[in-house]
């Protein structure tokens, strides 16, 4: 089955020049000219990408990603001409799995479409998967609890709100118990594409979970190996339940 894309762009022409390529490419699409046309639309249809502009009439793009990710897990790629790091991590920390700055090649947008729609999927068919006896759909450290089905996390009955982002990450460090994993393996694992480089907002993100999660909580869950990376290792006699 064609996945479904909404396109979300003000400037018709770009916006009507997407649409075709991406029906060129066999994607059925579906337009929103303004942000609360497009909130409505992805609140309401049922989406297998987005690509959201920042820069909208009625509700800027980050407004809409951050009320659809209340919603719905829907992938979000963001579309703008600003490009500056810190725009670049409130974007991916709002839930987008992907930004893209203007003006951009199509084949690139084409190929990172291509990437999100692979990861998306495969965040849906590895929700049942079974790890190190966890329940059917269910990852589990001590207290903490991850719903994949419902991409719920909870500590000790106690609800934990992640961005899309966090989600993410927080389930391939989970999913990979006592291996440790590099910042360029979170990158690729997480992102699903060589982020220029930057693996400092692996950090980022890391940062905000132990915010979270280790912090809030007074555990020791995710863990740095000086010079390599991050794990996830079995929790301690006083973690477990």
């Amino acid at each position: 089955m064609e996945a479904r894309i909404l396109i979300v762009e003000d400037e018709e022409k770009l916006s009507r020049f997407i649409e075709l390529e991406l029906m060129h490419e066999g994607y059925k699409t579906d337009k929103a000219g303004d942000g609360r046309m497009a909130l409505d639309k992805a609140l309401k249809e049922s989406y297998d990408l987005i690509l959201l502009d920042i820069m909208l009439p009625g509700l800027n793009g980050l407004e809409v990603l951050r009320r659809l990710q209340k919603e719905k897990p829907t992938p979000v790629i963001l579309l703008t001409a600003r490009d500056a790091v810190m725009d670049k991590v409130a974007g991916l920390d709002a839930g987008a799995v992907d930004y893209i700055t203007k003006p951009f090649a199509i084949e690139e947008l084409l190929a990172r479409i291509r990437v999100a729609l692979k990861l998306h999927p495969m965040i849906q068919e590895n929700q049942t998967r079974r790890t190190d006896g966890n329940k059917e759909g269910i990852l589990t450290w001590g207290s903490l609890e991850v719903d994949l089905p419902g991409h719920q996390v909870h500590y000790a009955g106690h609800e934990i709100t992640l961005t899309n982002r966090e989600f993410m990450m927080l389930k391939t460090l989970l999913e990979n118990r006592n291996i440790v994993l590099s910042r360029e393996t979170l990158l690729e694992k997480v992102c699903g594409y060589e982020y220029l480089g930057e693996t400092n907002v692996i950090d980022v993100y890391i940062r905000y979970l132990r915010a979270k999660i280790d912090n809030v909580f007074s555990v020791k869950m995710i863990q740095t190996v000086r010079g390599v990376g991050y794990v996830i290792k079995d929790p301690s006699p006083e973690e477990k339940v």
